[in-house]
């Protein structure tokens, strides 16, 4: 690439999932992934009034709360 050309824009489209199909995916209840957005693990995108979830966000999360040791 030359000095005067712009680096070559790549178009990412997240995938979008609502917290059931979320929940879903990793196997655990609704409730947890709304768990996981109250501490922080997780963020959610609003459209209209329903809560939306990137799927990589969701796995990301679910590692990063699998990964940690169990408290008892």
């Amino acid at each position: 690439m030359s000095a005067g050309q712009a680096a070559p824009r790549t178009a990412s489209r997240a995938v979008l999932i609502t917290g059931v199909l979320a929940a879903q995916e990793v196997d655990v209840a609704p409730a947890t992934i709304r768990k996981w957005v109250q501490l922080g693990y997780l963020t959610a995108g609003q459209r209209g009034r329903a809560q939306l979830y990137r799927l990589e966000d969701v796995f990301a999360a679910e590692r990063a709360v699998r990964g940690r040791p169990r408290t008892r």
